[in-house]
């Protein structure tokens, strides 16, 4: 199982570096108008407010992956539960306010890895 968190605990780290590069770099691209569904004027509005985002997913997917190289397993797995809670916790808002998309793609898989990790725990 340990396995199995552990290639789960990557995914959802490599999906929010995916995340930070449409936020910070294809926003306004095709590639970045059809994932966010906007006009490309909507996206040069808001493209210094897109680029702050992806800087903060760049953080959690910091933390993510600072929590599979800690030497130290007990403050790792603490690492994995904090940087997973966040994700899961920006997804349920993203969700609520933004998007359902956001629930399926960022908070449903951060739950599944979380859940994963404690039971490998």
């Amino acid at each position: 199982m340990q396995a199995i968190a552990t290639i789960l605990v990557a995914l959802i780290a490599l999906e929010h570096v995916y995340i930070l590069i449409l936020e910070m770099v294809l926003w306004t691209t095709p590639k970045g108008l059809k994932a966010f569904g906007m006009t490309q004027a909507q996206a040069e509005a808001t493209k210094v407010l897109a680029a702050n985002q992806g800087l903060y997913n760049g953080f959690l997917a910091a933390g993510l992956f600072w929590s599979l190289v800690h030497p130290d397993p007990a403050f790792a797995f603490q690492l994995k539960l904090f940087f997973l809670g966040c994700v899961v916790l920006a997804g349920l808002y993203g969700g609520a306010t933004a998007s359902r998309k956001i629930f399926v793609i960022q908070a449903l898989p951060a739950a599944i890895a979380l859940v994963a990790v404690l039971i490998a725990g």
